[in-house]
């Protein structure tokens, strides 16, 4: 029996943005500025995530720094950043374990970073028409999930690597395999590796009972 999308008044009842370009966050992201600038801008962060706006914003500094790192000492390799919780996923090619291992250690360098899962393949890098395969599939799991009675979407991050989706996200063991199940069903789909951050039914029922986390604070690692 699955809860997801029940009334939940802390969670959905209300959508609540602030964004990136604040006095603060330019403080915080002075070395990246640049790049954010042209790229962040009028992004958002959202109420009904279940991390805290500081978990949120923190994730985003971190894909930033890693993106930036990563980019600049191994150029035209093909390496994608995808973080969630301070986990880091590392899904795309590069042409020899060294240079896999090498996106590893750079990803693991930058600050507050609490895991690396390094899904890199060795081997040719994946060709235009099946990075805008893996865009539509991405898109398709989303709106699955929107449409779905009982997956509460904001809770999952999606990416897909050659048709290999990746589900990210702070979920109870049903909702993961719910969610995995459905986007097993989805044309094109021939994977489905979960990456998930689990809860306790218990500790889902406390979320929904409290205010959404509002907090603009960085949270410190545990």
């Amino acid at each position: 029996m699955y809860i997801f999308n029940r009334a939940v008044p802390a969670l959905v009842q209300k959508t609540v943005f602030i964004t990136l370009l604040s006095a603060g966050v330019i403080t915080q992201l002075s070395g990246c500025f640049p790049l954010m600038a042209g790229a962040m801008v009028g992004t958002s962060l959202a109420a009904t995530d279940r991390r805290t706006l500081g978990t949120q914003l923190e994730d985003r500094q971190i894909q930033l720094k890693a993106e930036t790192t990563i980019a600049s000492s191994m150029q035209g390799e093909n390496v994608n950043v995808t973080v969630f919780n301070r986990r880091v996923l590392l899904t795309g090619q590069t042409p020899n374990l060294e240079l896999k291992n090498k996106a590893e250690q750079l990803a693991r360098s930058v600050e507050n970073v609490r895991e690396v899962i390094n899904a890199l393949e060795v081997g040719i890098a994946s060709s235009l028409v099946s990075r805008s395969n893996d865009a539509l599939l991405t898109s398709k799991v989303k709106a699955t999930f929107v449409d779905a009675k009982d997956v509460f979407s904001n809770a999952f991050k999606v990416t897909t690597e050659r048709g290999v989706v990746y589900l990210m996200g702070r979920v109870t063991q049903a909702e993961g395999d719910r969610a995995a199940d459905l986007t097993s069903r989805i044309a094109g789909v021939s994977k489905v590796v979960k990456v998930l951050d689990l809860m306790s039914e218990a500790e889902l029922r406390q979320m929904q009972r409290e205010p959404a986390p509002t907090s603009n604070t960085i949270d410190k690692p545990q």
